[in-house]
């Protein structure tokens, strides 16, 4: 063959690789319909064992069935004859009894995608266990064992588990759009079963892909993380974490560690994390938002009265991440304070009080939460007496009452019960329950802003919702008053001053709205960094802690937050406030104070921000579980919890065809390959014949 020829030989195959190329994309997308808006179920273990859900490495696929009732399970289960299959499950279904059913009858069921509708059901669903964080809280068998395990209130008795379930296929959460849609058409187009009869092929089929790299439990997938096979070894599992924000009415010595002569502090706490069965949507308006924004806004109403008349003990806000995974951020704290690692020490903590779920109050009333252990101490039952006093009186002329249970009965799950595992502490609880709880989607995908009751009046704009104080803004900014004032008086404030004390409904029902309706708003985008506008977003946030890899969006705000309600404005450089002081001589205020530089807001006929600088006591601190510090994986003492790693999670709809097609289309496959290697040997062997250019020899004479 001359040059000639093998310059079209290569031209052709360029081309033909090019078309084929370009043929396959195309082709990929006839054939399979993508879906969007997917939220995975996904792997976590501890020291003991393993939950959640994965597909095989290559993906799980099965034959769509939208189950239409619990009695249907037997054609997914027995009867069908195309198995497996993939069960599209709408909400009112996605219950414990038929998804265990699906797990025990795995070998059918190659996976499952759950509806999830625009509106909350009426009836209550929690994915949680009944007694959340048993093992982990301060009743246990050393600590008045009568206590322990929930044995005197069942405090979530809706709870049925699923989230602590292990199922061995994929399960989606799909949100009910035109995905859905789609899918539920070619289920009826295809699959639905006729009088009993089975559907013919074509067939609906759906593929889900969610494989997870860690297995066993947190000690096996640590252990495979250290074994460096390669230069760039692969994670297989990252321990949960975050950071917890806290802020003080004096200033501390960050960077003198440890105990404090001569200061005393109350803490007042609340959590920020949630979670759902399915990790990425964790709304937590009742279980996290409820209690973490009462606090935002009572930090805020005391601003100006702790500067103005200071009160003999400093006020410590704190706000712990990862409290749904047996107190990583509370138990963190602890240790960092028992360890001469955080700004104080235990020492130092005069009381703690603790602002839990109290969005859902019956009777405008609030609950006042003791530990009748600890008070068995006199000392102790002396401070919290005086603490409830200053409860009772904070709600003077108010709306809200405030109440105590019976004294025998123990703490509901709190941050507070990792404190009292250090030492007796008076403290006290506030939830809007008496016993169980009063929050019926507790730790789940529908605990959002619907079921706080936030609602708008038709027509408004996103800004002119921003604005809009609603009666659950109303009811919170009471609480945070309380909360506010009786701070202020545990902390030695004068009873004068609590008149003044009053927390403001705007700056809830903007915190209500940036967290539980969108988070992309004019007010977040005013007093956050540039670096994080990208991360707002058009609709609720999620508070799953995550891992530790870096700070979570939730994190940073309340962060932002919490420094733009309780900090000042200072005219400073932006160099100079990203350098942590006020000027290029100032060597000190890094030890006490926090700088952040805002964007601000644009001025009237600009689009152009005007930045500033925003000096207060707001820093994060590591909420990372003591156990992968200490190395001890096993640990019964600390949360052990890790999140398996993964390539990638998507989902897609194809039709499948019937078994003896795909084999016929097999065979063929198989004979046009033959047939070509046979071709192409015949033309390799005659190619002097088929390809001569019949020139003449390079002797020729005339």
């Amino acid at each position: 063959m001359d040059s000639l020829s093998n310059k079209w030989m290569i031209h052709l195959l360029v081309c033909w690789f090019f078309i084929a190329g370009v043929s396959c994309n195309s082709v990929e997308k006839k054939i399979y319909v993508e879906l969007n808006n997917t939220v995975p179920c996904v792997r976590l273990l501890n020291a003991t064992h393993q939950i959640g859900c994965q597909s095989s490495l290559s993906g799980n696929v099965g034959v769509l069935h939208v189950l239409e009732s619990e009695e249907n399970l037997d054609w997914v289960l027995r009867s069908g004859r195309n198995p497996p299959y993939m069960v599209i499950l709408e909400s009112p279904l996605f219950t414990r009894s038929i998804m265990m059913k699906l797990k025990n009858g795995s070998s059918r069921v190659a996976g499952v995608a759950v509806v999830v509708p625009n509106a909350n059901p009426a009836e209550g669903f929690s994915p949680h266990t009944t007694c959340p964080n048993e093992n982990t809280g301060v009743y246990s068998d050393t600590y008045d064992p009568a206590m322990a395990h929930c044995n005197v209130t069942k405090w979530n008795p809706l709870g049925n588990g699923l989230s602590y379930e292990e199922f061995d296929f994929p399960i989606f959460s799909l949100k009910d759009d035109n995905d859905t849609q789609v899918i539920r058409q070619c289920y009826l187009d295809h699959n639905r079963p006729m009088n009993g009869s089975t559907p013919q092929y074509p067939l609906c089929a759906m593929q889900l892909y969610s494989h997870m790299s860690a297995v066993t439990d947190t000690a096996t997938c640590m252990r495979r993380n250290d074994i460096n096979f390669s230069i760039s070894p692969e994670m297989v599992c990252d321990p949960l974490g975050d950071y917890n924000v806290w802020a003080s009415t004096r200033p501390l010595n960050n960077t003198a560690k440890g105990h404090k002569m001569w200061e005393s502090v109350v803490i007042a706490a609340a959590r920020l994390d949630s979670r759902s069965f399915f990790s990425n949507v964790a709304p937590g308006a009742e279980s996290g938002v409820s209690g973490f924004i009462t606090l935002l806004a009572a930090a805020h109403a005391l601003r100006n009265p702790t500067q103005e008349a200071p009160p003999n003990r400093t006020i410590l806000y704190t706000f712990f991440q990862g409290e749904a995974f047996d107190y990583i951020g509370s138990s963190r704290m602890v240790y960092d304070m028992q360890n001469n690692q955080f700004a104080v020490d235990l020492d130092n903590v005069h009381s703690v009080l603790e602002i839990g779920q109290v969005g859902l109050r019956a009777d405008s009333r609030v609950w006042l939460h003791t530990d009748p252990v600890s008070r068995r101490n006199s000392s102790v039952n002396k401070e919290v007496e005086e603490l409830i006093n200053n409860l009772h009186l904070a709600a003077t002329n108010l709306s809200v009452s405030t109440q105590a249970p019976n004294f025998s009965q123990p703490l509901p799950p709190s941050s507070f019960q990792r404190f009292l595992r250090a030492r007796p502490i008076p403290g006290v609880v506030l939830e809007d329950h008496q016993s169980a709880y009063t929050n019926r989607f507790y730790e789940s995908m529908y605990d959002n802003g619907e079921n706080l009751n936030i609602t708008y009046p038709p027509n408004l704009t996103p800004e002119e919702q921003l604005e809009f104080v609603t009666d659950t803004a109303k009811a919170l900014t009471e609480v945070a008053t309380l909360v506010a004032r009786a701070l202020y008086k545990q902390a030695g404030g004068a009873e004068s001053m609590l008149s003044n004390i009053k927390a403001d409904p705007q700056i809830v029902t903007q915190l209500l709205y940036g967290f539980l309706v969108r988070s992309n708003n004019s007010w977040f985008q005013q007093i956050v960094s540039p670096d994080l506008t990208s991360h707002l977003i058009d609709r609720p946030l999620n508070f799953y802690v995550g891992v530790i890899q870096q700070s979570s969006e939730p994190t940073l705000l309340v962060q932002y937050l919490l420094a733009n309600l309780t900090g000042s404005t200072v005219n400073v450089t932006k160099d100079n406030c990203q350098s942590q002081r006020e000027d290029e001589e100032d060597k000190k205020s890094k030890h006490m104070y926090y700088y952040m530089w805002v964007q601000g807001a644009a001025p009237p006929n600009s689009t152009q921000r005007e930045g500033f600088c925003v000096r207060s006591t707001a820093r994060l601190s590591k909420a990372v579980s003591p156990a992968f510090d200490l190395r001890q994986f096993t640990s019964k003492d600390y949360s052990t919890w890790t999140e398996s790693r993964w390539k990638f999670i998507k989902g897609r709809i194809f039709l499948v065809a019937s078994h003896e097609l795909e084999m016929l289309t097999l065979g063929v496959g198989i004979g046009v390959l033959l047939t070509s290697f046979l071709l192409t040997y015949f033309i390799s062997s005659k190619a002097d014949i088929l390809f001569s250019s019949g020139r003449e020899p390079t002797n020729a004479t005339y």
